[in-house]
């Protein structure tokens, strides 16, 4: 009972950080119609520097708000430069894009920063609570923090798409750009602006993602990529609330093959919860219309 306790509750913990990383891709999906696979790479990027600004004397808030604002900027460069003159076109063209976008940020990230790992310290405790005789919650500080960035994230999309005029807007341009536009809709800066947030969550997601694995290189947010991918569409690519909900089903299912398997079946029980999910609901957990099939 207590390891399944302990499991149940770091794994909520772990399903939050892959549920930060898949809230970044529904928005940018939400926004555009187009999975960014450079999501991860992105992150990375904006991470190394709040590293390097931590390191060099800065507080861990004002290197993480530096952060948001690079993956702010760094969002609407790549858009409106690499990103919209494929948009558009085939949608192949965009995931090649964005895949080949994955693997030269990364270079860029290995080039500028260096391939060793560095060490990142989260603005709160990372040990585990105590209770009783000596019994280990999977619950920390940094847990509670993630938590509640997490949720207030959230909370922020849901009212970003549903309640304001921008968010309504951003909605148009993704699914009608000549619609959008014939009713006022300035689209190009619709799509630059949801790359952008896009971004900016992303890095929220990578900051987390290091707070939780205390060391990173370049490479770091390979594993958690495939994650969190897995996290947005089990809930569904449309929805704040399944991206969290897909998050919180993948991190208990990953740790309980992790504490009652082994480590090496991570990736298999990833990977087969992801086909089951495309197989029984391929619109997600949480999708509102049906998927459309040939």
């Amino acid at each position: 009972m207590e390891q399944f306790l302990f499991l149940s509750l770091s794994g909520v913990i772990d399903g939050l950080v892959y549920a930060a990383f898949a809230l970044a891709l529904v928005l940018i999906w939400r926004s555009t119609r187009i999975v960014n696979f450079a999501q991860g790479s992105m992150a990375a990027a904006t991470t190394f520097i709040a590293v390097a600004l931590i390191d060099n004397g800065l507080s861990y808030w004002l290197a993480l708000v530096v952060a948001l604002l690079s993956g702010l900027v760094l969002g609407a460069v790549i858009e409106r430069v690499v990103v919209r003159p494929v948009e558009g076109g085939p949608e192949l063209n965009a995931v090649i894009v964005t895949l080949g976008l994955f693997i030269a940020i990364q270079g860029a990230v290995a080039l500028i920063f260096g391939v060793d790992q560095r060490a990142f310290v989260p603005p709160v405790s990372n040990r585990f609570f105590q209770v009783g005789d000596g019994f280990t919650l999977g619950l920390s500080n940094n847990g509670l923090y993630t938590l509640a960035a997490v949720l207030i994230t959230m909370v922020l999309l849901i009212v970003l798409f549903r309640y304001t005029r921008v968010g309504l807007a951003m909605r148009a341009s993704a699914f009608g750009q000549e619609v959008a536009r014939l009713l006022g809709v300035r689209v190009g800066r619709m799509l630059t602006l949801g790359w952008a947030l896009a971004a900016v969550v992303g890095s929220l997601a990578g900051i987390l993602i290091a707070g939780d694995v205390a060391f990173i290189s370049p490479n770091f947010m390979d594993t958690l990529i495939v994650f969190g991918f897995v996290a947005a569409v089990l809930g569904g690519l449309d929805s704040p609330i399944g991206a969290v909900v897909g998050g919180l089903l993948l991190g208990l299912a990953l740790n309980y093959v992790r504490g009652y398997l082994d480590d090496s079946l991570l990736g298999m029980a990833a990977l087969v919860i992801l086909v089951v999910v495309l197989l029984v609901r391929p619109g997600g957990l949480f999708s509102t219309t049906p998927a459309r099939r040939a």
